[in-house]
């Protein structure tokens, strides 16, 4: 693989050599030109994990300035707070209730894993048929059997470890190699979130002058697992040298949050290379850039609750309080998104799909139900949500957001409790007794989405 995104001068070199430049002139007509989308889902990335959403103490400058040039959402939902689920309602901008894809699947083998049904239509295939080049590269965690790799469900090209996490330098999951090219073992070398970076930049320079689709789901921030460690190597969180050295910490320092801030530092890192790729491509002002995580980090000792943040947030990953659904997602569209805005609007993943393949020229399937909806207008400030409810079902876990209402409850037997997200971001104050008809009509338009969720999942 070459390194074509190591560092803007290498890169400028590179295309001087070619005797090439000024890419975006060559083959687009600015009116009505089909936008290029990259993607990147970045994994267990709290709420409060990011400097753009109010963390002091980390250094992440390239997403920060992401925020800064474009649009910061502060009441983005994921569909699910769980890996698997939750890139199975973004690929199909369908709810996992309506999917067919609800749980984390641990006890079957990937390379056996059918995860999304196949009548399930992905994302890249949506833009594969507007002739977009689609490509992923990093965790694809969505089953690995024939059938269901990621060639195989449109994507041109792919790059990365298929299944949760792996090692970053070793890329081990569970005692074996887990990155794959295309279909195949791949022994490569280096730290995964520059693997990844790298393999997303040098796709966008050989699809320069057509319209592309890079969907790049980072493996970090995800929490280091013994499982992928030779007995006696100490379960640690991984970054480079360079990423330590930004905060002036010693690479061999056993304090788990100096490690993990140079963890989310490496991974800004790898999307700075990304940022500059398209700049130096002349591409940016034609790209729609989309960051997002894939659910609330971790609040769980030895996974995140030592270091990780989704403050101001209640909890975290695999619940449905507002730090296991509520994500950072921040949105750069030169012509819709205005620089240093700030969306309140409740939106979540689904919404991707539609927004991008309107953005596209395209039309979503008529034959399935979509959660998700076109919100260009939204992102631009031009309108409200369109969503009056978001609802959620995961593990015997039931919410649902209404305006300012969350209700929320552990169990189908247990009690439902209402929180007022306008006053108590933090859910801290049940107000079901003090609103019971509230809870009331809530729960009846819960349960009436659940039914025909799953009714319609075809």
């Amino acid at each position: 693989m070459k390194n074509w995104c190591y560092t803007g001068g290498l890169w400028a070199l590179v295309v001087g050599v070619l005797g090439w430049g000024g890419v975006s002139a060559v083959a687009r007509d600015a009116e009505g030109a089909q936008p290029n989308v990259v993607l990147m889902f970045v994994d267990n990335v709290g709420y409060g994990d990011l400097g753009c959403y109010g963390n002091e103490e980390v250094k992440t400058p390239r997403m920060d300035g992401l925020a800064a040039e474009g649009v910061l959402c502060t009441d983005f939902y994921i569909g699910s707070p769980s890996c698997m689920p939750s890139r199975g309602a973004l690929m199909t901008g369908r709810s996992p209730v309506r999917n067919g894809l609800n749980e984390q699947i641990y006890q079957i083998d990937e390379l056996e894993q059918t995860s999304l049904p196949l009548r399930e239509k992905l994302f890249p295939e949506y833009l594969k048929e507007l002739g977009y080049a689609t490509a992923c590269f990093g965790k694809w965690n969505l089953g690995f059997a024939p059938g269901h790799r990621p060639t195989e469900r449109g994507f041109d090209e792919y790059l990365g470890n298929i299944s949760g996490n792996c090692d970053y330098y070793t890329h081990i999951y569970n005692g074996r190699p887990d990155f794959y090219r295309g279909t195949e073992p791949v022994e490569i070398k280096g730290y995964t979130t520059d693997i990844i970076a790298e393999a997303a930049c040098e796709f966008m320079w050989r699809h320069r002058d057509a319209p592309f689709f890079v969907y790049v789901p980072f493996n970090a921030a995800h929490f280091p697992n013994a499982k992928n460690k030779p007995p006696g190597e100490p379960v640690i969180w991984q970054a480079t040298d360079w990423a330590f050295g930004q905060y002036g910490y010693d690479p061999g320092t056993l304090d788990e949050r100096e490690r993990y801030r140079a963890v989310l530092t490496a991974l800004d890192h790898g999307v700075g290379r990304i940022l500059d790729a398209l700049d130096e491509l002349k591409l940016a002002d034609e790209t729609i850039v989309i960051l997002l995580s894939d659910n609330g980090a971790f609040m769980i000792p030895g996974r995140g609750l030592e270091c990780a943040s989704n403050l101001p947030l209640k909890a975290g990953g695999q619940e449905l309080y507002e730090g296991g659904i509520r994500v950072p997602c921040v949105v750069r569209w030169p012509g819709v998104t205005e620089a240093g805005t700030v969306c309140e609007e409740p939106l979540w993943s689904m919404d991707l799909l539609p927004t991008a393949v309107a953005a596209a020229g395209g039309q979503v399937s008529e034959d399935r139900v979509l959660d998700g909806k076109d919100v260009r207008a939204v992102l631009a400030g031009e309108a409200v949500s369109p969503h009056e409810h978001l609802c959620f079902h995961y593990e015997g876990r039931d919410a649902i957001r209404e305006g300012k209402w969350k209700l929320y409850r552990r169990r189908a037997i247990s009690p439902w409790e209402l929180f007022d997200l306008e006053t108590d971001i933090g859910e801290t104050a049940n107000r079901a007794a003090a609103h019971p008809d509230v809870v009331e009509r809530l729960a009846a338009v819960f349960e009436k989405w659940k039914a025909d969720a799953e009714l319609r999942s075809d």
